[in-house]
């Protein structure tokens, strides 16, 4: 069964049975570039048989890293000799004093060791392509084969021609079975030999324990660790199950492989029994693997610990799958591979198709009736439940309602999913019945492979979700460590967090269509050099998309800011706060290096990526064009706000005034700077609003406001004691400066009246309209104190209790007292 040799090759082979399976030396030292072509020579050029295909890429890629190393070491020659030759220098020109006859002589043995071997790295090079361009052919060759194998029509197994051939090949395949099982009773003399007794059967038998009992015990034991360890959350759940499909196939594959390197150590195996051997553990490990999965998956044991959203007695109708799908797994292994072993006739070919796509539909079948919701017993139609003794028969209705079970509604996609599936199964059937079947021993072996890798990478997309979620996001003790470390928004944690799960996703998924596309006529070892060559790059157009290079540049990318953040923070946090630097400077220099660290962070990562300068400028020569355009405001706005960081007219923490705004600079950004108004709101001004207009900048050369108050007084009034009363009420104010001191000066006389001015200044003009406030009251009240009349308007009498004002009448306790000034 090719699906299920695959996916133990492709997964766990190569780690627990690589000296069963391993081919070629390693000590093998590295051949001359005649040996290289004379081994490719050997190698033909076309086949007729699909089973030789296989062993012949794998020697066609052998050819390649045998050539490829050559090429790294003879390189490394050419490096040196080409250093050495540079030491020497070029030789003396025509007419030139003649040079030491041993320097030419060395440069001359150099010259000509350096052509060998730069001759030889270029027939090398050429034994690489045509190796490769044999490779591509065989792989071409090897899908038509393929292709040409599916698509054969054999007599169908409902007539009599599909037996008859089955009946006449009989002897023959008896007869090569005998062979077989000759070869394994003389193994199995072997094996009953006192000298090989006991460590045959301590191996079986410690086998089987261990891959039953340490299965069992490795699995509770992984659950409490899990439990106890880990911290409450999603990421356990799908890393228990990880956990537990692992421990699974590492036991199994340790006893199994325990097992064949005993029967091998003893010489138990012969020629076929080895072949069988090593398909025997390969099959256990898969065994295993679908087995552990599936039991993690439906978790049956631990019902709050199940990764998919599956009710209790679904996942309890599908317990029995997981070990059901190993004795199919099991049936349908042994006839394919005893054919394979013994060479089997054509006959016996087709009879094992017809086994293999019966058994596997058959399975599948069954799992598509236990995934239906079992019917509940609901009353016929105009029947209703007796009603308990007092109850109406409303409220029985309502409450034999209640008693029935939530069923959830199923989602559309499903039901089409199971209903395609459904449908692949009748097609199966109709192959088989008209006689394709291999065509449809492969579609139940792909049906059930997409099940296997559809599960395995359901856990891998679950587990890459939780993982970035659980550390990266805002909400895990990692990301709070974040935020506390480099001051990151939590919305940005969590932006990160989803951006990092869906590049992981999108990697899985890349690596789940390669296995799903392993069982169609391709081996793991083909469709690895395939990703092989995707990693390596996907040249579109004129630009080279490499894999690596692009996690190269997100990495710089996240890495660079995350540096330019902590830099940052010690700049803000540590340095500038002890230096002489005012506040608005020490702003606008980490502003300043937060623009210029971005543009550096983003020039590295597209260097990361591949592009060089000259893109970047042919890039920069394209975006001139739209800059013209339509992006002139916010390059204008850009420099705008480059040249204020770096002339500082406005600089954080100014008092500004802008055409009828005014207010506190809070932030300069890249684009417009944000000003604080009075009212407690943000105006956001272009930057380019500060270089083309005028700004009065109420704190650039002096941070001291300015408290003005002009007061008409009458002409009768005392201007001495007026101005001494102003100057008091200056002097008894706390936030007014007394450097420079306050000034009362009389302007002048306007329509009858002494005119005031008043100036004072305070700390900061934030302050000056409450000081101003401050100071008019305590005037008020130090004029109505002195005796010193107000200044009255036509119309308005005086204030009352100053000179020239009528007395305030008693109220009375018939008449409500009425305003201090009467109309």
């Amino acid at each position: 069964m090719s699906w299920l040799q695959r996916l133990a090759a492709l997964l766990f082979a190569a780690v627990l049975c690589g000296p069963a399976f391993a081919q070629g030396d390693s000590s093998e030292v590295a051949p001359t570039v005649a040996a290289l072509r004379s081994r490719l020579d050997r190698i033909p050029a076309t086949v007729d048989v699909n089973d030789n295909v296989a062993g012949l890429i794998a020697e066609l890629h052998a050819i390649s890293a045998a050539t490829d190393k050559f090429i790294t070491t003879r390189t490394g020659e050419l490096n040196d000799l080409n250093a050495r030759l540079g030491e020497l220098g070029n030789p003396p020109a025509a007419g030139a004093a003649a040079e030491n006859p041993d320097i030419t002589r060395r440069r001359a043995t150099l010259t000509k060791e350096r052509n060998a071997v730069d001759a030889d790295i270029r027939l090398a090079r050429l034994v690489t392509v045509d190796a490769q361009q044999r490779a591509s052919d065989m792989l071409a060759k090897r899908r038509a084969l393929f292709e040409a194998q599916l698509t054969e029509r054999s007599p169908s197994p409902l007539g009599r021609e599909f037996w008859r051939d089955i009946a006449d090949a009989w002897p023959s395949d008896v007869n090569r079975l005998r062979a077989l099982g000759a070869e394994l009773k003389n193994g199995l003399d072997v094996a009953r030999e006192p000298a090989h007794r006991a460590a045959v059967l301590i191996s079986i038998v410690v086998a089987v324990v261990t891959a039953l009992l340490g299965n069992w015990i490795a699995e509770r034991a992984l659950a409490q660790l899990a439990a106890r360890f880990l911290p409450g959350g999603r990421l356990r759940r799908s890393l228990l199950v990880i956990a537990i499909v692992t421990a699974n196939v590492l036991i199994v594959g340790i006893a199994a492989q325990g097992v064949y390197a005993t029967f091998d150590f003893h010489g138990i195996w012969g020629p076929q029994s080895r072949k069988l051997g090593q398909a025997v553990v390969q099959s256990s490990i898969f065994i295993a693997f679908v087995v552990g999965l599936g039991r993690a998956l439906l978790s049956n044991s631990r019902p709050s610990w199940r990764l998919p959203p599956m009710p209790d007695d679904m996942a309890k109708r599908l317990a029995p799958f997981p070990w059901l799908m190993a004795m199919v797994a099991a049936l349908v292994w042994a006839p394919t591979q005893v054919n394979a072993v013994v060479e089997a006739s054509f006959a016996a070919v087709v009879g094992s198709h017809v086994v293999t796509a019966l058994a596997l539909t058959a399975m599948i079948g069954a799992m598509l009736l236990r995934l239906r919701e079992p019917a509940h017993a609901v009353p016929a139609e105009g029947a209703a439940p007796p009603a308990p003794e007092g109850h109406a028969p409303a409220a029985a209705a309502a409450a034999a309602a209640a008693s029935q079970p939530e069923v959830a509604e199923r989602p559309l996609w499903v039901g089409i999913l199971l209903a395609i599936v459904a449908l692949a199964l009748v097609v199966i059937w109709i192959l088989v019945g008209t006689g394709y079947v291999a065509m449809a021993s492969f579609m139940a072996s792909q049906l059930n492979w997409t099940c296997i890798v559809a599960a395995a990478f359901y856990v891998l997309f679950k587990f890459a979700d939780d993982l970035f979620m659980a550390v990266v996001s805002s909400r895990s003790n990692f990301g709070h460590r974040l935020q506390a470390s480099f001051g990151l928004d939590p919305r940005t944690l969590d932006q990160a967090a989803v951006a990092l799960s869906g590049l992981s996703r999108v990697a899985l998924f890349f690596y789940m269509l390669i296995a799903l596309a392993t069982p169609l006529g391709t081996s793991p070892g083909e469709v690895f050099l395939r990703s092989g060559k995707f990693v390596s790059g996907v040249k579109v157009g004129e630009i080279q998309l490499v894999p690596g290079a692009i996690f190269s540049a997100v990495a710089v990318l996240v890495g660079g800011f995350v540096a330019l953040r902590i830099v940052k923070r010690w700049l803000e946090g540590r340095y500038l706060p002890n230096t002489a630097l005012e506040p608005g400077m020490q702003s606008s220099i980490t502003t300043l290096l937060g623009y210029v660290g971005g543009i550096v962070v983003v020039a590295f990562a597209l260097s990361a990526l591949g592009i060089g300068i000259e893109r970047i400028a042919w890039v920069a020569s394209a975006l001139s064009v739209g800059i013209g355009f339509g992006l002139q405001a916010i390059v204008q706005n850009f420099i705008s706000g480059l040249i204020l960081l770096a002339e500082r007219p406005v600089k954080v923490g100014d008092w500004v005034v802008l055409g009828n705004a005014e207010g506190d600079v809070r932030r300069i950004n890249v684009r417009a700077t944000e000003i604080q108004l009075g009212d407690r709101s943000t105006m956001i001004v272009p930057n380019s609003e500060f270089i083309t207009k005028t700004v009065r900048n109420m704190t650039l050369a002096n941070a001291e406001g300015r408290v003005l108050i002009r007061l008409p007084l009458p002409l009768t009034t005392h201007a001495s004691r007026a101005r001494e009363v102003m100057l008091a009420a200056f002097a008894n104010h706390p936030g007014v400066l007394s450097t420079p001191a306050p000034t009362v000066t009389l302007e002048g006389i306007e329509v009858g009246f002494l005119i005031f001015q008043a100036i004072a200044y305070v700390p900061s003009p934030r302050l000056a309209g409450g000081v101003r406030s401050d100071v008019l009251f305590a005037i008020l009240d130090g004029l109505q104190a002195a005796g010193l009349p107000m200044a009255a308007y036509p119309g308005v009498p005086p204030m009352p209790g100053a000179p020239g004002a009528p007395p305030v009448p008693a109220p009375t306790a018939a008449a409500p007292v009425g305003p201090l000034l009467a109309p």
